[in-house]
């Protein structure tokens, strides 16, 4: 294990152009292992945290550098915790016979090392599914729970278009794959009404192309994991305050597929962000970062000028069987 100090400024900043907004704590790295795989984390300390450290769970494509121009909003309100989980990042490579529960067991690993028994958690695409099944399985590590961009199954887009895209990585056609990914995330009809489209299409796909042939090799089996294993088990899943949210243009894991997994837990809300898709958080950074901060710190998120109408999925449930006990809103 190995542990360095750095500044914000010390690390690429992969998949945000631009500069990077200096840290105002401490920054730590740290090098660990879990069952002979190494991987590492990202720690910005907050001294006078408002809530408990925050957990950020990126998508397959994101690595722990992702959230830097998060920090700007996020950072003041906590520590905050990034991750690249075993098969992801610069960590090491992870068979596809290791699935989500081994990743799940990743997360409880670092959360151990670290010293942070509790936090509030975030996941977005790829990693609500761990960030779920982590929750699921040792819901003592859990304050609160947000999910981005989530999905009870896997979207029939996607696995009409792995097949394809993971020949095309194969065979070495990245450009052939890039155009394919873009269109798996953001080709929807509303895309003329998402924020900065055009340049988040255009960013992620110079980052696709750009993947060293070890990031080829992880996405190819990152596709086989997921086909292989499934996204989603029906294990209990804490009572604890929950938000969904998704770009309101989001056509891979659209708002009603929030809507199903908000469902699915005890105490959730569900509400979109305006003029976003499935990647909200980089298309409106400046308001996701809000709106997750506002939770964890529990401040309201009602009547937010960017979000349509809150949802009190539990209210609506809890309603229709003639159950007490709904949500507040």
């Amino acid at each position: 294990m190995r542990t360095a100090l750095t500044t914000a400024q010390d690390s690429p900043d992969a998949g945000c152009p631009g500069p990077v907004p200096p840290a105002s704590e401490q920054v730590e790295e740290r090098i660990l292992a879990f069952e002979g795989f190494a991987y590492g984390c990202r720690v910005v300390h907050q001294s006078a945290p408002q809530t408990a450290p925050l957990l950020l769970l990126g998508g397959s494509s994101q690595n722990k550098y992702s959230w830097q121009r998060h920090e700007k909003w996020l950072a003041p309100l906590c520590t905050l915790i990034t991750v690249d989980l075993p098969g992801y990042g610069a960590s090491d490579f992870l068979p596809s016979r290791y699935g989500i529960d081994f990743l799940a067991a990743a997360v409880k690993h670092m959360l151990v090392e670290i010293e942070m028994p509790r936090v509030n958690l975030f996941g977005g695409c790829f990693g609500q599914v761990v960030g779920l099944r982590f929750a699921q399985l040792y819901p003592e590590f859990v304050s609160r729970i947000v999910f981005g961009g989530a999905a009870r199954r896997l979207p029939e887009s996607y696995t009409d278009a792995v097949p394809r895209l993971s020949r095309a990585l194969e065979r070495g056609e990245l450009a052939d794959a890039a155009s394919g990914l873009v269109q798996l995330f953001m080709s929807n009809p509303g895309a003329s009404q998402v924020r900065k489209h055009t340049a988040v299409a255009r960013l992620l796909h110079r980052q696709f192309m750009n993947q060293t042939p070890d990031e080829i090799k992880k996405a190819v089996e990152h596709n086989t994991r997921l086909l292989t294993h499934g996204c989603y088990r029906p294990l209990p899943i804490p009572d604890v305050p929950s938000l969904v949210f998704t770009g309101e243009y989001d056509t891979l894991c659209t708002p009603q597929m929030g809507r199903e997994v908000a469902a699915t837990m005890p105490a959730a809300r569900f509400t979109t962000i305006k003029e976003a898709d499935h990647l909200v958080t980089v298309e409106r950074m400046q308001e996701a970062s809000d709106l997750i901060g506002r939770f964890c710190t529990d401040r309201p998120i009602d009547d937010l000028p960017y979000c349509n109408p809150v949802e009190s999925l539990r209210a609506d449930r809890d309603s229709a069987t003639g159950c007490r006990g709904a949500l507040p809103v």
